[in-house]
């Protein structure tokens, strides 16, 4: 399919390009307005470890990413086919720039963990439950806010040169169209914005000891650039006009992907990691701080939790339980062979500790109620329903802060098998529709721009445009043992949180590769 950049006479610009920042890598992708994929392609860049619990990158390369992105899809489609480019971008990065605007740091992003100290001793402290509660975002070393504090107590004479903190997407935007502004979805991650004023907190700025002169203005998700820069121009082959929508954080775009927008219908993904989440028309947050609470326009929130430990759990139980088994299929059907419930055996999977709800870094992974009896399927199914209930407790955390879940739909690698399937149904206790999502975080973006220059009604659209193919709806009798496993799982955790607290001091005298890093894998 080819087109023109003369758009005076070339087609009709009916095309928004989708722009996903992601941990690993830029995918742009290309959709009309009945959101058919057109086009697309991605560019990858190196996510870094240079000391323990550090997760880096080089901005340089993710800016060259967007561009080779964008120049890629607009050499198949024609820039006289765009009517407007959107971002997506993953949430809680940190960067610091020179008052000039240069990169004074590397991308800090939401796997780095060096802030754990941080906040902990922030969650911990007086006022910290409040702080999230006001701002939305949990005291996590994923978070902006423990991430400066790190670096005004680690890296004091390097904080004098910055001028500016800012996101990834805000330096990728700075890059494009020369606007120097952050967007309500990913201010509300950084745990530096008042959700109810939707305006920098007073209080967080100065525990994070910057100013609000250091960060860029807060525009709407739904916000028009006017244009492309000098630089944006050359490296893409758009024209200087083409609007740009400023976006959002993926995590709530997410939600549109799967057409999970309509009250009540929760979005699951469950790869590698896994998240929770559910639109709402106002903020809210559950009086114990176990759930995050995110922007998405001016009048829908994201309510939810993530997960460190999904399908990577299962990694680990096939090299240590079976590592004779040649694929996940062999280790799920190995699983299967085991009772709903594992013959009395929990596994709390804390590999790489946790976030939701309890938001710290603190836990290790748990077996308890091992016998003799007890074999290799025992412990693999335990591990399955881990995750599961720890994705239940999520949900609790939710109706916790007031919300109504009636349905869920759920994407992501492991939901390719009916074993994962069918216990997350059961852990739930309702049915969970399997969703053929689009491009996911991307295609969210692109409707936010479809919905800014009135191409389509509303974001609600997004129900209509995401078929559920299949859903999988609880046992009775199997969906009973797990919500009595649900109340063992929460009550060992607050049990063990002494003991986890003195494994993390025994921890320097492990050797490295066993040490917990915390960094959930995208």
């Amino acid at each position: 399919m080819s087109g023109t950049s003369d758009v005076a006479t070339g087609p009709v610009a009916d095309v928004v390009l989708g722009v996903d920042l992601g941990t690993t890598s830029t995918k742009v992708v290309a959709f009309d307005v009945a959101g058919r994929t057109l086009a697309s392609a991605s560019h990858g860049y190196p996510l870094e470890e240079p000391h323990p619990g550090h997760a880096v990158q080089d901005p340089e390369l993710i800016v060259d990413a967007v561009m080779a992105g964008l120049r890629d899809v607009v050499a198949e489609l024609g820039a006289g086919r765009v009517a407007a480019l959107s971002f997506s971008s993953a949430m809680h990065s940190l960067l610091g720039l020179t008052p000039t605007l240069r990169p004074v740091t590397s991308v800090v992003t939401w796997g780095d963990t060096r802030a754990a100290a941080q906040a902990e001793r922030l969650r911990a402290g007086v006022g910290g439950l409040a702080l999230h509660r006001r701002t939305g975002t949990p005291l996590h070393p994923m978070s902006p806010l423990p991430k400066l504090v790190w670096f005004h107590e680690q890296e004091a004479k390097l904080c004098e040169g910055v001028g500016f903190w800012v996101g990834i997407k805000e330096y990728v935007l700075l890059r494009l169209c020369g606007a120097l502004v952050v967007d309500h979805s990913i201010a509300s991650a950084t745990g530096l914005m008042d959700m109810a004023t939707l305006s920098w907190d007073g209080e967080a700025l100065a525990i994070a000891g910057i100013t609000a002169e250091q960060l860029p203005e807060i525009v709407p998700t739904t916000h028009v650039l006017p244009g492309l820069s000098d630089e944006g121009v050359r490296e893409t082959g758009l024209p200087a006009a083409t609007r740009v929508v400023v976006g959002a954080a993926d995590g709530p775009l997410a939600n549109l992907g799967v057409g999970a927008v309509r009250p009540g219908v929760a979005a699951c993904s469950l790869g590698t990691s896994g998240a929770l989440r559910v639109v709402v028309d106002r903020p809210a947050v559950d009086p114990l701080g176990g759930v995050f609470c995110y922007a998405l326009t001016p009048s829908r929130w994201v309510v939810g939790g993530a997960i460190n430990n999904g399908g990577v759990v299962m990694g680990w139980a096939r090299d240590t339980l079976a590592p004779e088994v040649e694929d996940e299929a062999e280790l799920l059907a190995l699983a299967a062979r085991a009772p709903v419930g594992s013959g009395g055996l929990l596994m709390l999977p804390y590999l790489l500790s946790e976030r939701a709800p309890h938001w710290s870094s603190l836990p290790k992974g748990v077996y308890l109620g091992l016998t003799r009896a007890h074999r290799r399927e025992h412990l693999v199914r335990a591990a399955v329903e881990g995750v599961c209930l720890q994705l239940a407790s999520v949900l609790h955390a939710m109706r916790g802060a007031g919300l109504v879940v009636d349905e869920v739909r759920a994407t992501g690698g492991v939901m390719r098998s009916e074993l994962w399937q069918q216990t997350l149904a059961d852990a739930f206790g309702m049915p969970v529709g399997l969703a053929e999502g689009q491009e996911g975080s991307g295609f969210g973006a692109a409707l936010l721009a479809m919905e800014a220059l009135g191409l389509v009604d509303s974001i609600d659209v997004a129900a209509d445009m995401v078929e559920v193919t299949r859903t999988v709806r609880p046992r009775p009798a199997e969906s009973e043992v797990l919500r009595q496993l649900l109340g063992v799982f929460t009550e060992v955790y607050d049990a063990l949180v002494p003991a986890f607290t003195t494994l993390r001091r025994l921890a320097p005298s492990l050797p490295v590769d066993l040490v917990d890093d915390a960094r959930p894998l995208a």
